[in-house]
């Protein structure tokens, strides 16, 4: 009884149980099967070829492909871009087939769902989950939230894929698709009642023929029955197959499962995978079809879907650099018009200091800058809303935006820091503070209105910069040319970051950097006061902070920022800087590749089979291991050395254990997660044809982890005008008191939820928020839920982010697997896996 009690715990601490595993492709490759991403990612190369290839002879461009080239994330974005001017950056690409690839791995968690693997026979409602599925890509897709249509993709491609293994569609001799899947309007005919027989017993371990004769020539459709804790299943049923089903030793024994080639039916899996490929592209084609050329590649990565959002401040004191700020950005969008770095949509916030919004969001340029001439200044001198403005614009900007806030006076909001900061953490959304000088001064009325920074509240703002791998730049209007040189640089194409630190407090400190020759327009940035610094070359020149131009490369000063342009030649290899100041600094190295990485932390549950994982929608437990899943663009194959956790205002470093999962991917397991905020630093080398070169990358976002745990039970929105409650649970191992609790979602749909919980020293509470979708809200819209669990005295603060669907039908789709559901069973596996 001892072990039901601990594992009860573990489980609603967020510990991750090691549950029996629903059967699937697989996630992680193994001898020549082919997994679910290997699955999605060759039907997305495939579609991509043809659409490139359909747009280029359209604009009567020719599209051509190297000889022999296998086909690649890398050769195909450039075979696109040889024949259509405005596809992009070959990173966004990469993202692209790694978000849905990530959404499709999730649903092997749904342990139990027969529809989401069409278990059971069950095939109307997995058909049910597609075609609304279906729905919401589109939706998102008309909507421009992209991210939110991947991870819908994601989840019905996994489910449709699911059919080729788990039926027998394969054995039926079928040579396509079954389209009906996708197709809501078409009958699902020639299905196998529950009462008809559809197995036999294998003789052996041979399971090839146990498919019955009149099955097969009637041409009736069945499925693999799958339980991993009761042996139950109709009379003279398939079975899933597998030593985790327990179904399977029941007569008849066996099963039909086409999972990989050791599975029963694994002589049919390499047809079975190449019928979900062709799946996978039939319905990425009916989403071309419905949405168009243009939405469909920024579905795919391949066009330009980058976000420009302005956050102003319209207090009295800004009047002159609202003008002037409102000329420096209309700049640079005329300069970015028509070319491939042209932003999909602008957003613009303004704020006071009585309120914030409306956020007003727009892919036409002309009308934007209509909207930023049209902002006035107030009167008032008081300190604005800055914090609250920043918030609407994270919430509702795509990830990975460009965010620049004008201020120049402190938040009215400090409370929000924490908030924003786990916002930033969660978009990857980079954010740029724009600060006048420290005094700005108007006459009205023979009033002398002025507002002043302070040092610590200027802090404030570099803190949240650095966060985000952004910069706080201090300008005055007689700067406003070097400043906008700085911002056009900072909001270039194929931006990566090669390293960044922080010191506070400040000490003198050397740095070393690997520069690779993928690398281009390299830009070193520190921020601080009057830092002194020295540059080293790999060749051994030096270039200190007094010299502006020349050996290394030339320097320009805006306000408390310096940026130090590197010259074009003799860049490759390892570089030094020194770097010594009294007060805080900041340093970020960038450059311009297609090399770059992308990570997310991720969720794995080990079973008996396999292993299910997904993205993890939440900041990892202090002091607990972690895993995260790291993928280099830009390369076909390239060999990683080390990963590394790097304390973001420190020198301390936590070394990760790397597992390849493909030529480009891989899974690094972290022991402990620190204390202390932390980047991700990966090392390697670039495998070249003639050149080994080592190269480096750091994430610019800034990370850390919690000592909170925040769950949520995940359901539909089955209809929208009717409140929906989801329950959610707080839990700590540390401080008790009263926590305070926070939600918000990215449609601005009507949430409510309790201000606090109070917890116990090692305790937990749970709440509910209630969230109403409004009744004209479109069916298959998709919302964006964040829950904030913060510790007494802000010490802390967790969250848990949901994926919901508003649907007008009784639909089951849904993001996550319900925790009551995984309770339900809760038992009965611990004594399944403990008991005997």
């Amino acid at each position: 009884m001892v072990s039901l009690v601990v594992v009860a715990v573990f489980l609603l601490q967020g510990t991750l149980f090691q549950l029996p595993q629903a059967e699937a492709f697989k996630i992680f490759p193994t001898d020549d099967s082919l997994t679910h991403q290997q699955i999605t990612e060759a039907a997305f190369l495939r579609k991509m070829v043809e659409v490139c290839r359909d747009v280029a002879t359209s604009q009567g461009n020719g599209f051509t492909l190297p000889i022999n080239s296998k086909l690649t994330a890398t050769t195909v974005q450039k075979a696109c871009s040889n024949s259509y001017a405005s596809l992009l950056q070959l990173s966004t690409f990469n993202l692209a087939i790694i978000q849905t690839a990530l959404s499709n791995a999730a649903v092997d968690r749904k342990v139990f769902s027969t529809a989401h693997h069409f278990d059971d026979e069950d095939f109307k409602n997995g058909r049910d989950l597609i075609t609304k599925g279906i729905v919401a890509v589109k939706v998102s897709i008309k909507k421009g939230n992209y991210l939110s249509a991947r991870t819908s993709l994601g989840i019905v491609c996994h489910t449709l894929q699911d059919f080729y293994s788990h039926s027998n569609w394969v054995e039926l001799g079928s040579n396509a698709p079954f389209s009906t899947l996708i197709k809501p309007e078409l009958p699902l005919n020639n299905l196998a009642s529950r009462d008809t027989k559809t197995c036999k017993s294998c003789v052996g371990k041979d399971c090839s023929d146990n498919i019955l004769p009149e099955v097969l020539q009637q041409k009736l459709l069945t499925s693999g029955y799958f339980h991993p804790i009761f042996p139950d299943k109709p009379a003279g049923k398939c079975s899933h197959g597998s030593a985790l089903d327990q179904t399977s030793s029941k007569e008849p024994t066996g099963g039909i499962n086409k999972d990989d080639i050791s599975s029963d039916h694994g002589f049919l899996h390499k047809r079975a995978a190449e019928m979900a490929i062709n799946a996978t592209m039939e319905l990425l084609e009916d989403i071309r079809l419905a949405t168009g050329d243009q939405a469909f590649l920024r579905l795919m990565g391949l066009s330009q879907t980058s976000v420009l959002a302005f956050v102003i401040d319209t207090t009295g004191s800004l009047s002159n650099y609202i003008a002037e700020a409102t000329r420096v950005f209309i700049s640079i969008i005329d300069s970015r018009r028509g070319t491939s770095e042209e932003p999909s949509e602008y957003i613009l916030v303004p704020f006071n200091d009585q309120d914030f919004g409306p956020l007003i969001r727009t892919g036409d340029a002309d009308r934007f800058k209509e909207q930023i001439n049209s902002l006035s200044a107030s009167d008032s001198l008081n300190p604005g809303m800055c914090l609250s403005g920043l918030m609407l614009t994270l919430t509702r900007a795509p990830p990975s935006s460009d965010i620049f806030v004008l201020t120049d006076a402190s938040a009215k909001d400090t409370e929000l820091k924490s908030s924003v900061e786990a916002m930033i953490e969660s978009t990857k959304s980079t954010v740029t503070f724009l600060l006048t000088n420290s005094i700005s001064t108007r006459s009205q009325q023979n009033v002398s209105l002025s507002r002043s920074l302070s040092q610590s509240e200027i802090q404030l703002y570099r803190d949240l910069a650095r966060v985000s791998g952004g910069q706080t730049i201090e300008f005055t209007n007689t700067t406003s040319s070097q400043a906008t040189a700085v911002i056009t640089g900072l909001i270039s194409a194929d931006l990566v970051t090669v390293l960044q630190a922080a010191r506070n407090p400040p000490k003198a400190e050397n740095f070393s950097f690997v520069l690779d020759p993928t690398l281009s327009n390299v830009t070193v940035y520190i921020t601080g006061d009057s830092p002194v610094f020295t540059l080293y070359s790999p060749t051994g020149i030096t270039q200190s902070h007094s010299q502006t131009d020349l050996p290394l490369g030339s320097i320009l000063t805006v306000g408390n920022l310096k940026r130090v342009k590197l010259n074009s030649t003799g860049q490759t290899g390892e570089w030094k800087i020194s770097i010594d100041s009294t007060s805080s600094y900041n340093m970020r190295v960038t450059g311009q590749s297609s090399v770059d990485v992308l990570f997310y932390f991720v969720e794995i549950v080990e079973g008996g089979h396999g292993d299910s994982w997904g993205q993890r929608f939440t900041r990892p437990f202090i002091g607990r291991n972690a895993t995260f899943y790291v993928s280099v663009t830009g390369r076909d194959s390239v060999t990683v050395t080390d990963v590394l956790l790097v304390e973001a205002s420190g020198s301390d470093v936590v070394r990760g254990t790397i597992k390849a999962v493909g030529a480009t991917d891989f899974l690094v397991n972290i022991d402990r997660i620190p204390e202390w905020p932390f980047v991700v630093q990966l090392k390697g080398l670039l495998n070249d044809s003639s050149l080994v070169s080592q190269f480096q990358r750091q994430s610019p976002t800034q990370h850390k982890g919690s000592r909170i745990t925040v769950m949520a039970q995940s359901q539909n929105i089955t209809q929208p005008g009717v409140p929906l409650s989801l329950n959610f649970t707080v839990a700590t191992n540390t401080t008790s008191g009263n926590y305070t609790i926070r939600a918000r979602n990215d449609q601005g749909f009507s949430v409510s939820f309790p201000s606090s919980l109070i917890l116990g020293t090692e305790g937990s509470a749970q709440g509910s928020v209630t969230l109403t979708a409004p009744s004209d809200t479109e069916s298959g819209t998709d919302v964006t839920l964040t829950i904030e669990a913060e510790a007494p005295g802000s010490t802390d603060l967790n969250y848990v982010t949901l994926q919901l669907t508003v649907s007008t039908a009784n639909a089951i789709f849904s993001g996550y697997h319900s925790l009551s559901l995984c309770l339900s069973f809760f038992f009965f596996i611990v004594c399944h896996f403990v008991c005997f």
